[in-house]
């Protein structure tokens, strides 16, 4: 009797896991206009960009909805998780400077790792097939 607990069962629980938490995390971002993109995009000041924090926040919102959505139907994980990693990084800057307790920043940490994880693990054989190699 073959195993349940595979490779592949690993990437589709984290695919779904991490995919349905990032549809919700970036929705609001999107949907919250320029104002809230300005709000989110100067986390780049972290990174010593502070120019167009507006663009900056939208492709955050993009990243984390259309990088959760990517995940959910199991296409282009890899670039998507290398996505989500960089804009994970970038708000763990943000809240660095604005916090010296671990605990503030432990979850953006957290989740780039998972990112990191599930991009040298692949998407798995469990994904909606497109008939285009899984990525």
């Amino acid at each position: 009797m073959k195993s349940f607990f595979t490779p592949d069962v690993a990437a589709l629980v984290l695919r779904l896991g991490l995919g349905t938490m990032f549809l919700f995390h970036g929705g609001p971002k999107l949907l919250g206009g320029p104002e809230t993109w300005a709000r989110f995009g100067a986390a780049m000041a972290g990174l010593g960009i502070t120019f167009a924090p507006a663009f900056w926040g939208l492709m955050a919102g993009l990243s984390e909805f259309g990088g959760g959505l990517l995940l959910l139907l199991g296409w282009f994980t890899r670039p998507a998780c290398v996505l989500l990693t960089f804009t994970m990084l970038v708000a763990t800057s943000k809240l660095v400077l604005r916090h010296d307790d671990f605990i503030a920043w432990s979850q953006p940490v957290e989740d780039a790792i998972a990112f990191v994880s599930l991009c040298i693990l692949g998407p798995g054989k469990y994904r909606i097939r497109t008939g285009a190699p899984a990525v």
